[in-house]
């Protein structure tokens, strides 16, 4: 990879902050990963709707979108495809920005409460520079899975498809945080369901674009849990 792509892979200097910081960020980025990779070696994955997907791994970039609810088990399933994902400036940011990068995502800084033009800027720029990103298109605070604008608006600025994607998993755990992010438990099959590519020209209304994801994310989540209770009745 060439410098002008690894900027986006390297992590941040430590040095602005406490010793203290340092320590917490660097022992949440290595508790988080460990968690991860822990669970993630039990799971039993399959892929539905590959050749959707697989316009990521081509010359042309592309904008991966999923629900924020789906950011554990999507971490892992899309784990190594060197894809460029928006994290907060927050001191937060920093663990999360630094475990994402041990998955092989790049990364820009900002999100749309916080410096999320600036973010959509960068994110514009990784497109240009022919990377393929990942959004999670309902956060950073919702409301859980419901679409906002600033995708289409960088799907049209770029040119680059969206490709909608689920993860559903056959048992999981739920966290009480707003979008109640579901934690597939270990052993647990997953279903990742990759939808038709949605374009958005430069004429298009954004409003209607939006609309369409809206209703392609639905309908794989429904897929998902369709799937999920049909494995409960098989048994």
């Amino acid at each position: 990879m060439d410098e002008k792509l690894s900027q986006y892979f390297r992590r941040n200097d430590l040095s602005g902050y406490s010793f203290r910081e340092r320590l917490l960020i660097r022992s949440a980025d290595i508790l988080f990963y460990s968690l991860i990779r822990s669970f993630g070696m039990t799971y039993r994955p399959e892929l539905v709707g590959e050749e959707n997907l697989n316009d990521v791994d081509l010359d042309a970039p592309a904008i991966v979108a999923a629900w924020h609810e789906h950011i554990f088990a999507g971490s892992y399933a899309l784990r190594g495809r060197n894809l460029v994902v928006m994290v907060s400036q927050s001191f937060d940011g920093e663990y999360i920005a630094r475990l994402v990068h041990r998955l092989d995502f790049g990364t820009v800084r900002g999100s749309s409460s916080r410096g999320g033009v600036t973010a959509l800027v960068s994110l514009a720029r990784a497109i240009d520079d022919g990377l393929s990103v990942l959004l999670t298109v309902d956060g950073p605070r919702g409301p859980a899975n419901v679409a906002k604008g600033g995708i289409c608006a960088l799907a049209q600025k770029t040119g680059a498809p969206i490709i909608p994607v689920a993860v559903e998993a056959s048992s999981f755990w739920r966290v009480g945080s707003w979008d109640r992010m579901r934690i597939p438990k270990p052993f647990a099959r997953l279903r990742q369901i990759c939808g038709k590519p949605i374009r958005v020209g430069p004429a298009d209304d954004i409003k209607i674009k939006l609309a369409e994801l809206q209703a392609a994310l639905d309908e794989l989540n429904q897929a998902g849990k369709s799937w999920r209770e049909s494995l409960k009745s098989s048994h």
